[in-house]
């Protein structure tokens, strides 16, 4: 396996700035602006600026069925961060990359879009056992009714609302934790493959 070469420091700040500002904007505009796709969006990309500000060490990660708070996230100083190490940061994007693949796995299950491997005798099976093992590695917490456990209950007892937000928070931390590994680019080209 290739060792992950985590960004500098200095590029981690750079990134957390970056994307403050578009966050303070959207944030300004709202509950008016609540419909604008650039809106929502900048205020998304806050899940991104938490998980780079937990990478230096300043706040601790949410639960993936809770946002981080954007106003607490832009009210953190960032001086005196201090970046985690390699194999905290691995482990906290192999759990991003997990909760990113459930929710993928739902949406393609949902299209008739994803094909259920042969070993497998239902998709309920294999993200059974995909929440056992994520549990069992620490990735994930104790699964509910044969799945990841959120918002007090298996996800595939979720409400689309619900669905909703937890994709949008797993795409957004999962995409800032691929970027802090050295993924793509740029931020917007960092892949997140599942």
């Amino acid at each position: 396996m290739a060792r992950t070469r985590v960004r500098s420091r200095r590029e981690v700040v750079e990134r957390t700035r970056a994307l403050s500002q578009p966050l303070r904007t959207a944030l300004a505009l709202l509950p008016e602006a609540a419909d604008d796709r650039a809106v929502i969006e900048a205020v998304w990309q806050g899940e991104g600026l938490g998980v780079l500000l937990w990478a230096l060490s300043l706040v601790e990660l949410e639960p993936f069925d809770r946002p981080f708070d954007p106003e607490w996230l832009l009210a953190t100083p960032t001086a005196h961060g201090t970046m985690r190490s390699r194999a905290e940061i691995e482990h906290a994007r192999e759990s991003a990359r997990l909760w990113h693949w459930r929710v993928r796995t739902d949406a393609l299950q949902a299209g008739d879009a994803l094909q259920l491997p042969a070993t497998w005798d239902s998709f309920e099976q294999l993200i059974a056992v995909a929440a056992m093992r994520g549990y069992e590695r620490g990735l994930l917490p104790s699964p509910l009714r044969g799945d990841f456990p959120a918002f007090d209950t298996g996800y595939r007892e979720l409400t689309p609302p619900q669905r909703a937000e937890l994709h949008a928070i797993a795409y957004e931390r999962h995409r800032a934790f691929n970027w802090l590994c050295g993924g793509g680019r740029s931020w917007a080209e960092t892949p997140t493959p599942t």
